[in-house]
């Protein structure tokens, strides 16, 4: 399995800044010694082509040059640096990296992405680029017509942005499973949207996720599939008010990836959010998830029970 990165190129953060940038590196390392048979790839960026295809020109402008004002900064969360510039381009390449690989192998991955806040003309919640958005519309142009695209959300929060983009789009279908009450807290309006209360254990959200594979393949078929694992609805993560433990989590993948793999889908992987009181939890939550595709990339979703026994599948 290939998985990409991008975590080279890091943003300049005032000190006491609460997104996780070290969790990138400390991903692929782990991944790097734990992993050897898959195989890390660093990112080429998304150049304008491809942003243009989702973003209005006018916004990339903006990004790329310095442009943001204050209030838009202030929206995404992060400050403008051309560091930031070159990360968010990088990020949306990885996607689509993987899903050019995905085609071939089957799986791939992102170790990082799923930045599904960005809107066409703005960012918003530490998202500048939609690199799911990017990804779907490039696959589109370099498949050609025809090409369907599901984006499968697991992100805590919901994907404001993505579901934006593609409200009016039969060609690609956003399915979201997230907090109820959690950011953003005005929601657009996606193809399936699953809100889901805080406090949310493994049990009911692996109920609530079987039902919504099961609604998004009996409505939509596709092409292709974009995965966002995010670790986000972890118990005690800072921004997720979800109960999820660490089994619930891989259990989550892998009826994700099973799905997809029943239905000889290839499936992108991006990881998301992850923002764990302990970062060690979180890389944790993100290594489990490549760990368990790298399985289904080497042809062992065969296997009964790839998690620890007693997980609800």
């Amino acid at each position: 399995m290939q998985a990409f990165y991008s975590d080279h190129f890091v943003l300049p953060l005032p000190p006491g800044h609460r997104f996780p940038m070290e969790k990138y590196a400390r991903l692929r390392e782990r991944v790097a010694h734990e992993l050897p048979h898959v195989a890390l790839v660093e990112a080429l960026p998304a150049d304008d082509a491809m942003l243009r295809r989702v973003h209005s020109p006018a916004y990339v402008a903006r990004v790329s040059a310095g442009g943001l004002d204050p209030k838009e900064q202030r929206s995404i969360g992060f400050p403008w640096s051309p560091e930031m510039v070159e990360r968010s381009r990088r990020s949306a390449g990885a996607t689509v990296a993987a899903c050019r690989a995905a085609l071939t192998d089957g799986v791939a991955a992102n170790l990082a992405g799923g930045t599904h806040h960005a809107y066409a003309d703005r960012g918003e919640g530490f998202c500048v680029f939609n690199d799911g958005a990017v990804a779907a519309r490039t696959m589109q142009a370099e498949l050609g017509p025809g090409t369907r695209v599901a984006i499968v959300d697991l992100d805590v929060h919901q994907g404001n942005g993505t579901a934006a983009i593609f409200e009016h789009d039969p060609s690609v279908f956003t399915l979201s499973l997230h907090g109820e009450h959690n950011y953003p807290f005005h929601k657009a309006t996606g193809d399936l949207d699953v809100a889901l209360p805080d406090g949310c254990g493994d049990e009911d959200y692996l109920v609530a996720l079987g039902h919504a594979l099961t609604d998004l393949f009996a409505q939509f078929t596709p092409t292709l599939v974009i995965y966002l694992a995010g670790a986000d609805p972890l118990e005690n993560d800072r921004l997720g008010r979800m109960a999820l433990s660490h089994d619930g989590l891989l259990a989550r993948d892998h009826r994700v990836l099973s799905a997809c793999a029943e239905r000889g889908l290839p499936v992108a992987i991006a990881m998301a959010g992850g923002y764990g009181r302990d970062i060690d939890q979180t890389v944790a939550a993100h290594f489990a998830t490549i760990r368990l595709a790298s399985r289904f990339a080497r042809g062992r979703h065969r296997e009964s029970r790839p998690y620890p026994e007693g997980v609800p599948v």
